[in-house]
This record gives C-alpha cells, structure tokens and sequence, in this order.
C-alpha cells in the first residue's frame, strides 16, 4: 500500500491511521490524527514516530519490530504529545501491509484509540489478576507449612487455592476475549466502511449503463439509416469508415456493454457478501436464511480456496436442502462458519504439504463418501425434524488423532505453530452455538480420512 492508497482509504475512516515505515518514519496520517494531537496534517509529513511519542525510542523500535514480523495485529501503547504540551495515552494496534524483506522495507499501519477508561479497566484487571496470583501463591506456602499440623486445612487450602486459580484462569480469557472481540468489531467496521464506499461509485455505474447502452444504439441506428440514404459517402468518410473497422465495432460495442454489466454485477454481489458477513446492524436475534450465511463466508474466504504454485485448488460441494428461516444472531453464526472452514482450508493445506491430498478419502458421518483425488469440502444442510437443523462441514484431510480431537473444543488449545493460532476459535464457536443458541456441535473424525463437523440449532428456540 503507497501513502497515496493510504490517504484513499483513510480519509472515509473515523479512526485516527498512521502508515509509518518499520524504521518509524511518518509515511501519512489521516485528519483524526491531527485533530487527536491538535496539529495540521502538513506538520505531521514526513516527521518520525519518536518525535510525537513520550516512549524511549528503544521501545518504539521494538514495537514496530514486532508489527513488522507478526502475520496478527499487534496491540501496544503509546503515549502521545500533544501540541498544547499535555500527554493522551492511546491504545495501538499494529498491522504489517507490506511484510519485510531484505529488498523493501515493512509499511505498518497503526490505528491509534483514546481508551484511558478502557485502559484503568484493563490496569485493574491486570491489577486484580496479580493480586489473585500472589494469593495463590500464599495459600500453596500456606499449604507447605501446615501440611504436617493439620490435614483438614490442606484440604481446606487446596480447595480455596483450586478455586483461585479457577477465578485466575477465567480472568485470563476473559482479557483475551475481550480483545479477540474488539479486533472482530474492528474488522467488521472497516469491512463495513468499505463496502458501503465501494457500493456508492458501483451503483451510479450500473444504474448508468443501460442510457449508456441505449444512447449507443439510437447513434448506431442513425449510422445505418445513413448507409441507407448514403450509400456511396465520399472519400474521406469511407477512409474514417474503413480505419475504426465500422463493422467489427458495431458488433462489438453491444458486448462490450454485455462486460461490463456483468462486471459490475459481480462487484454488487462481493458487496452484498462483505456486508452480509459483518452483519453490523443485526447483533440482536433475527429470522435469517442460514445459506446466505455460508455463501458470505465463503466468498471472504475465496481467495484461500484458489489453487497456488503450492496447493492445488480446494474444491467445494454444497448440499443445500430447502431450509426454513432461523432466528439466531446472524454475525455470530458467521463467525462459526468462518473458524470451522478456516480450519478445514488450513488441514487440506496441510495435507497437500505432506503429500497425501490426493489419496484421502473420507467418510462422513452420514455414510456419504468425498470423491478421491483433489482437496475438497462439503458442505450439506438438511432440516432434522419440525424443531431442528443441521448443517456439515466436511473435508478430506489428515483429520485429528483422538488425543487432539479430546481438546477440540478447549480454550487456547491450538495444533497451530506459535503466531498463526489463538486456540479460541473452536471454542468460541462452541459457545456461540451451545450456550448462544441452545444448539450441539461435534466432530466425527479418524485419523487419515478427514474431518467432519456437524452443528445442529434450533429453527426458533427463543420464542
């Protein structure tokens, strides 16, 4: 992304942006930056991070090193000068654009929050979450020194100490929920912004292809009756005439406008799909068509589905059955069809690593068998009886040892190599489905014949 590109996308964005490079040279900023350090756009250009920040430029250095080696955004803070003197401490989070190489250096885009509540809450529960810890530290010291005087305390102990480290552990991945939802939250705004400035420029095209297209064809058609009354025009026309190929254009024009309604439709439906996955405006419970669901999510997630000098092309079979329409939360939902595909898309990449994506061939749980050779998966809904749906999703990878299939569903268990997985995905999707929509979901897998993933909900379990 160039500076220029930046300013383009920036400028419909009401968060305050920076594109710096990874040595920490201001590339651009957006008007929410100046108004956040009470200076114009034209004094921040081409001025280093350190200068704007009270941290030492070690830490800085450090942070935008961080930013330019992880895949994930990078949360921080940093503690800006504002021009009247006084200090704003801001939340950061930090997202390579162009990754580092020994050729071309990182651009890394900070998006910058005012969160001085946000922070003294997080600064309690960091707080809280130490003080918990020394506690349960005190009470197994407790536990050591009384262990020969009185057997009932230990086991009065250990229970007190079991209980803390419970509270400790929930308090833990509550913090990392809150920050996987502000960064989903993030993403669905942005996601959100852009399809709605895309869909703007789009509309006014379409709308104005077909006076476009009719407008041609009155000029066409004064052209022929022309050659009519004309048959012989003079030279110089007939030269004009034979130069643009009259012929070849008038056949052509009409497909040429046939293109690019095409094209422009196809854009309308990548933007009714972007929109249709955020789902910004229905956090609340609503009557949905689960299909379109799916079909948003797999249009995000297209680009991993297209074959690469590495992978081959991941092929996709729907099953779809004639389905009533569901009252859920639609976004939530969503998030689910995200992790459970996003898995299967990483385990047949992985397949095709170790070469065994040609030769599996799995199984499912409805004895139905995936067509052998190439990556695949299937994806099938059907309604169960008059109260429940289900919907699966199958793939033909390596599938899951019984060891790793135990702890699918565990907080921050992951199979994934350090910085490509939270470990939450999965089981932020049982609670979506469990405890969000009374629903069940399962997993039927064995070892070298793919996995399969089987949600079950409620049509309508809320009324």
């Amino acid at each position: 992304m160039t500076p220029e590109q930046f300013l383009e996308l920036a400028r419909v964005l009401p968060e305050p942006l920076l594109l710096v490079s990874g040595k920490g040279q201001l590339l651009a900023t957006n008007q929410p930056v100046a108004d956040m350090l009470g200076l114009r756009r034209q004094e921040l250009r081409g001025r280093m991070l350190f200068e704007l920040v009270t941290e030492s430029t070690n830490d800085v250095v450090k942070y935008l090193q961080a930013c330019s080696s992880s895949r994930a955004m990078v949360v921080g803070s940093l503690t800006l000068r504002k021009n009247d003197g006084q200090t704003l401490i801001c939340r950061s989070q930090g997202a390579v654009i162009q990754p580092w190489s020994p050729e071309s250096s990182a651009l890394i885009l900070l998006r910058l929050e005012n969160r001085t509540l946000a922070s003294s809450n997080f600064v309690l529960l960091n707080k809280k979450i130490d003080e918990l810890a020394k506690e349960v530290q005190r009470r197994k010291q407790a536990e050591e020194a009384l262990n020969r005087a009185n057997q009932e305390l230990e086991i009065r102990v250990e229970e007190r100490t079991t209980a803390l480290q419970e509270t400790l552990n929930e308090l833990q991945l509550t913090q990392t929920q809150l920050i996987q939802a502000e960064k989903m939250f993030s993403l669905g705004q942005m996601v959100a912004g852009i399809a709605h400035e895309i869909n703007n420029p789009v509309s006014f095209i379409y709308g104005n292809l077909h006076h476009a297209h009719q407008y041609t064809q009155d000029l066409l058609k004064l052209v022929q009756i022309y050659q009519q009354f004309c048959p012989n025009p003079p030279p110089e026309i007939q030269e004009q005439i034979e130069e643009i190929d009259l012929h070849f254009l008038i056949q052509d024009i009409t497909k040429l406008f046939q293109s690019m309604a095409v094209g422009t439709e196809r854009i309308q439906e990548i933007v009714k799909s972007l929109r249709n996955f955020s789902r910004l405006d229905e956090a609340e419970l609503k009557q949905v068509n689960i299909h379109e669901g799916i079909d948003s999510t797999l249009m995000i997630l297209d680009h991993r589905l297209q074959a690469t000098h590495e992978y081959p092309e991941i092929k996709v079979i729907k099953k779809y059955s004639q389905l009533p329409n569901v009252t859920c939360f639609p976004g939530q939902l969503n998030q689910v069809f995200m992790n459970i595909l996003a898995n299967a898309i990483d385990a047949l990449k992985a397949s095709a690593a170790n070469g065994q994506g040609s030769a599996v061939n799995l199984q499912t749980n409805n004895n139905q068998t995936l067509t052998k050779n190439n990556p695949q998966i299937e994806i099938k809904t059907e309604v169960i009886d008059e109260k429940w749906i289900a919907v699966s999703i199958a793939d033909n990878g390596l599938g899951i040892n019984e060891q790793v299939h135990s702890k699918l569903f565990d907080p921050f268990f992951t199979t994934k190599a350090v910085g490509k997985g939270t470990g939450l995905g999965l089981y932020i999707s049982y609670q979506i489905i469990v405890e969000k929509h009374n629903g069940q979901i399962s997993c039927f897998s064995v070892p070298g014949k793919g996995a399969e993933f089987v949600i079950k909900i409620p049509i309508s379990s809320f009324s």
